[in-house]
């Protein structure tokens, strides 16, 4: 038995180096051994990402890359700003492929089942476990195509029993373009999709920790292609959202945005739906998908580091030890920690149990596009070394 095998299945790394190729070559410097089958990433769009592409494959030259930009990162340390965090898999562990998705809006069911096909093709040739009750997949989508919906309904139909989550690529909330990361460049108005094959135990999970008020909201005209509500209960969209948050109307901004969002009931459930601007003619755009007839409702937060705690506490109970939590976290949470004065115990809470990973502009999970959620799969330690 390798008594170090076990050390290096999931190796996480961080850059705060600015310049591209000595930030790649920090991340090789932590991440690079024999067994590297394949290394994630997440990064500000404060790099140059023309060349942080480039310096990313020469860092890598034998090991598959990908990445997404970011809303900000989680790092080893907890949060980060204008950084890189990535994880580097272990082959011996992990078995990963990797697919792009380049036309959104084309993207059908047969296109899908290509993809998800080809990429159980390659988990499977590794011969490391088996497909069923052994794989998951991780979707980094374009955070500003307004196609999530579309395309993880489309992919959640051709994994069938596969869990899956993920996030939407960001760019430091600057709203103007993100990028996913695959074939050594950064793609806009694209998807990639991963299925990852192991052995190790694993508990994909997404909490949220708001709660919803009595008072309904009916979206009584709307414009879906673009995430916009023009009306609730037939008056300006906005002006009634300010009067139902208690808020002045001039005085709406990302903050009162991210403590006061509004919820759909799917399912016996309520989700999230975060407002992302006030726009000119009054009318509201949304993160995630809106249409005429919708019910929303208000909702208040509760305690955002006890809803990360119980769900990660729970996760660990069924894999045991964590050696990593690789999680999708809403910008707009770290927003409100920040708004909250509880930034630094949720770093610490993130550093001690081992989570990485970034901040999106919508998060997925089972074919499902959300906000404001904390989202991720916990992956165990192995029981014992390989050869």
């Amino acid at each position: 038995m390798n008594p170090d095998a076990s050390a290096v299945a999931v190796r996480v790394a961080s850059a705060t180096v600015r310049d591209p190729e000595l930030a790649a070559a920090e991340l090789a410097r932590q991440l690079q051994h024999e067994h590297l089958g394949c290394v994630l990433f997440f990064c500000s769009v404060e790099f140059d990402l023309e060349k942080l592409g480039p310096a990313l494959q020469a860092a890598f030259p034998q090991t598959r890359i990908y990445g997404c930009t970011s809303a900000g990162e989680i790092t080893e340390q907890g949060y980060g700003r204008g950084c890189i965090s990535a994880l580097g898999f272990d082959a011996r562990f992990f078995a990963i492929d990797c697919a792009l998705i380049s036309e959104l809006e084309r993207f059908t069911l047969q296109d899908a089942q290509q993809v998800i096909d080809g990429l159980l093709s390659t988990c499977r040739e590794a011969r490391l476990a088996p497909v069923k009750g052994n794989t998951f997949a991780i979707t980094m989508l374009d955070g500003l195509s307004s196609r999530e919906e579309l395309v993880l309904a489309t992919l959640n139909a051709a994994l069938g029993t596969i869990p899956q989550f993920g996030g939407s690529a960001g760019d430091d909330e600057r709203l103007a373009d993100t990028h996913v990361f695959f074939d050594g460049r950064f793609h806009s108005a694209a998807a990639t999709v991963m299925l990852v094959n192991t052995p190790l135990d694993f508990r994909v999970f997404s909490t949220h920790h708001m709660q919803a008020q009595d008072e309904k909201l009916v979206v009584t005209l709307a414009c879906p292609e673009s995430r916009t509500v023009y009306e609730l209960n037939a008056e300006p969209a906005a002006e009634v959202y300010a009067r139902t948050v208690g808020v002045p109307l001039a005085e709406l901004d990302r903050g009162v945005f991210a403590l006061h969002p509004l919820g759909v009931r799917v399912g016996g459930n309520h989700f999230v739906r975060s407002i992302q601007r006030v726009n000119p003619d009054g009318s509201l755009t949304f993160y995630c998908a809106v249409e005429t007839g919708i019910v929303m409702v208000a909702m208040n937060p509760g305690s955002l580091l006890e809803s990360v705690r119980t769900q990660i506490e729970a996760s660990e109970r069924v894999v045991g030890k964590p050696l990593v939590t690789l999680a999708c976290d809403c910008f707009l949470r770290r927003l409100e920690a920040e708004l909250t004065g509880q930034l630094d115990a949720v770093s610490e809470f993130l550093t001690e149990h081992r989570v990485v990973g970034f901040n999106t502009y919508g998060e997925q999970f089972n074919g499902m596009h959300i906000n404001q959620t904390f989202t991720g799969v916990v992956i165990g330690q192995p029981e014992c070394s390989i050869e």
